[in-house]
């Protein structure tokens, strides 16, 4: 016996099954998160820039370096998705989530080969990001250099 059902009752449904979001307390938790990784971002530059002499711009690659090696090897050993459980946007909106995101694609395809599975699907989710980053990139620095002289 097939039963119909419109979409009405099908969202009601679908609300008594679903567990409740606490929006605020999700908030929370994404922004001290999110406030921890930029406090070990900083950690990480002063420490190199105050230790190892480098200048700030060389300090500040290596520590985005270094995220995203974290993220991508948290991924790769398959716990990134429980932390990014607990700690929400936090983890997953920096360039950690976009490591984790292009280590993904690359973990479900790997078995499909080096040219078919990884090198067609590594940009899968990231492909987005890199595009309208680029693009973007290009009308801003145009525009700078139009009108502001370089």
């Amino acid at each position: 016996m097939v039963i119909f059902m419109n979409n009405d009752t099908y969202k009601e449904l679908i609300k008594e099954v679903l567990p409740k979001e606490n929006k605020i307390k999700n908030g929370i938790i994404a922004f001290t998160v999110g406030g921890l990784i930029g406090l070990i971002s900083q950690i990480i530059v002063s420490v190199l820039e105050t230790y190892l002499k480098l200048k700030h711009e060389d300090a500040t690659s290596i520590m985005i370096v270094s995220l995203i090696f974290i993220a991508a090897l948290f991924t790769a050993l398959g716990f990134f998705d429980n932390l990014v459980a607990k700690a929400k946007a936090g983890l997953i909106i920096p360039i950690t989530g976009f490591a984790h995101a292009m280590t993904a694609s690359i973990l479900d395809y790997k078995k499909e080969g080096l040219v078919t599975g990884i090198g067609t699907n590594a940009f899968k989710l990231a492909g987005s990001v890199i595009l309208y980053g680029v693009v973007s990139a290009y009308v801003f620095g145009t525009i700078r250099y139009l009108f502001f002289g370089g």
